[in-house]
């Protein structure tokens, strides 16, 4: 597993939210968004973008580049 999808399942937990909430905020399917947390895919830099908003983060720290968020 990847870096980016530990810290997309640490994100997510730690805001006590669904997979399918995630989705739908960033606009992509459920199956999409699983796909990144499970490290079977990596988005596209407008889905990154998007994700790093929701959640209130860099892209550094989504990345793995650093530990701040």
């Amino acid at each position: 597993m990847s870096v980016f999808s530990e810290r997309l399942q640490e994100l997510k937990m730690k805001r006590n939210i669904m997979q399918k909430d995630v989705a739908e905020a960033i606009g992509v399917p459920l199956r999409t968004y699983q796909r990144y947390e499970y490290g079977e895919r990596e988005p596209q830099l407008s889905t990154l973008i998007r994700m790093a908003d929701f959640y209130g983060v860099s892209l550094d720290y989504l990345a793995g580049r650093t530990d701040k968020e």
